[in-house]
Order: structure tokens, then sequence, then C-alpha cells
């Protein structure tokens, strides 16, 4: 009887170890996968066209879409319905953030003052527009560096494919989606997140 009480207990021990071990391993990843969560577009600042420094933690509780422009591309009349869209949900919290690159087929050759130039007489652009960064390669912004790297922003690793690529962050600063450069942001799967 003594025996069967010793192993027993010594059973009873056993699972309670293997028990805590699972815990400790739950709350470790757990743990990890809050970290991996914790970056958002929120401990950025970066400079705009005209040389002011924009503190992206000034859009907590906004929906943002993060796209990357250029004047010179088949895709740039996209400027118009980025636009209207901001000039419908601004007061709505949605801000719209482009960030003019030069990095495909150098689409985007001129300097801060020519694209706000630009943007103004063709588009009457009004959403915040920041200066030429680089969205890939190793003088990559570190904003697109959060934007396409998972480890990062906790969601996924994308590329840049081409001007006007659309990144939509949510109220809490997190990335939610990747849009292809082609799909306009009149499309269902941009409109349906700006509304929801």
């Amino acid at each position: 009887m003594k025996k069967f009480a010793i192993l027993a207990c010594g059973l009873l021990m056993l699972v309670s170890c293997q028990n805590q071990a699972q815990t400790a391993k739950t709350n470790t990843a757990k743990s990890k996968t809050k970290t991996m969560a914790a970056e958002n577009i929120y401990q950025f600042k970066v400079q705009d066209l005209y040389g002011n420094t924009f503190d992206f933690a000034s859009l907590k509780g906004k929906k943002v879409i993060v796209v990357n422009t250029a004047s010179k591309c088949g895709l740039t009349p996209q400027y118009k319905d980025l636009e209207a869209l901001y000039e419908q949900y601004k007061d709505k919290g949605l801000v719209i953030v482009g960030f003019p690159a030069n990095n495909f087929a150098e689409q985007e050759p001129g300097t801060k003052e020519d694209i706000a130039a630009f943007c103004q007489k063709n588009y009457g652009v009004s959403f915040p527009m920041m200066d030429k960064v680089s969205v890939k390669g190793e003088d990559m912004s570190p904003v697109y560096k959060f934007l396409t790297q998972k480890s990062k922003n906790g969601l996924e690793d994308s590329e840049v494919q081409w001007n006007f690529q659309k990144y939509l962050i949510n109220e809490k600063g997190e990335l939610v989606k990747v849009i292809s450069p082609k799909t306009l942001v009149t499309d269902p799967e941009v409109m349906d997140w700006v509304k929801a």
C-alpha cells in the first residue's frame, strides 16, 4: 500500500511539473507574440515635404493608409482618388500619408519642391506628403522596414512591388493589410475597411 501511495505521489508530481512546464511554455509564446505585435507605426517621426517633423504618434486612434507615390508613373492619376477619399473621410478618422519614392524606373526624380508643386497643381493634394524616401533596398526608410517585415509589423513580410502600393494601418497603429499598386482606393477591398 505504501509503495502504491509513493508511486501515486510521484506520478502526481510528474504531471504537476509537466503542467507547469507547459504553462511556462505557453506564457513565453504569448509574451513573444505580444513583443512581435508590440511595434506599431507610432514610433516613427519623419520629415514632410516642407521640412517639418511629422510624428505618426499624432495619428493615434485613426485609420491610416500609407502609400508610396511618384509623379511620372502610369499610376500617378491615383492621386485623384486618394485625395477624394481623404476629403470624404478625414473628419471620420482617416489619414492618408504619401511617401514619394524614386525606386521604380526613376519615376519620381524631382526635388521636394517639385513634388509639392506637382501634387498641388495637378491633383490639389491636401493629405500629408512626406519627404522623398527609399521604399526598398539597403537604404530603405525605417517606416518601410516596419511595413514590409513581419518581424517588425507582426502581420506579414511584403515587398513594395511598384508605385502606389498601399498599407492599411488600424486605429492602434498596427498593419492590417497590404494592397497592390494597381488596386484603387475606391475598390471594395479598401472601402469596406475604411467604412468599417
